[in-house]
């Protein structure tokens, strides 16, 4: 992809401001994140905990059960936040590199109506970028979804391209990411995860935002 001539001077700036928008995006996340789990948890204070009795048979006392059911409603926001806050990061960079490109574009399914439409995260160009943080799915039916997907896009005349930053752990969850990275190539798309996705976020728009985050998250957790 041609990259628009810029020099050190105006490539420093850029990079500056895409970290002072990452920074102010992180914090809007972690303070949304915090109000969430905070009214959750005081919710949670006056829920019926009859259930708890299902628990003691299974061996789980009445504190544990307490404290489990706490952290899997603090875990489902978790993951809901980081994954709209690191998608949403790297189309940060992406639109400091690319300001007139397009993010969050739907184009019609051509093979039939459900759903109507597929929404790409960000175009530019002719390359249709899916951005995800991780995909851990392990439902077939997300093969069928995805395949469907990255056809549309592909009969639109556009490139497939998935950024995935995060690659599952459990073996189903790879085997299904396998699938989907053969029907990328298989359509002339490309799959990028894990350190290659860090490394093309970095490559179209030459900021590095796995630094940038690593930077936050030193100074959040007080790391040197």
């Amino acid at each position: 992809m041609e990259k628009n001539q810029e020099s050190a001077e105006q490539l420093r700036a850029r990079r500056e401001r895409a970290e002072r928008d990452v920074r102010a995006l992180a914090q809007v996340y972690s303070e949304n994140l915090k109000n969430q789990i905070e009214g959750r948890t005081e919710e949670m204070e006056q829920d019926d905990i009859s259930h708890f009795l299902i628990y003691r048979v299974l061996g789980i006392s009445e504190e544990e059960g307490r404290l489990i059911d706490v952290y899997q409603n603090k875990g489902r926001f978790l993951y809901k936040y980081a994954g709209a806050f690191l998608e949403e990061a790297a189309i940060v960079c992406l639109k400091s590199k690319f300001p007139d490109a397009k993010a969050k574009v739907k184009i019609a399914n051509p093979a039939g109506s459900r759903p109507k439409t597929f929404e790409m995260d960000f175009l530019v160009a002719d390359r249709a970028l899916e951005i995800k943080w991780r995909d851990a799915t392990t439902d077939g039916d997300h093969i069928t979804k995805e395949h469907a997907r990255i056809r549309a896009i592909s009969e639109s005349g556009l490139k497939p391209i998935r950024v995935m930053f995060y690659y599952p752990n459990r073996d189903q969850a790879k085997r299904i990411q396998e699938t989907i990275r053969t029907i990328y190539g298989a359509l002339d798309g490309e799959y990028h995860a894990g350190d290659d996705a860090w490394a093309y976020i970095e490559s179209l728009t030459d900021i590095d935002l796995l630094g940038i985050l690593e930077r936050v998250a030193d100074e959040n957790t007080g790391k040197k």
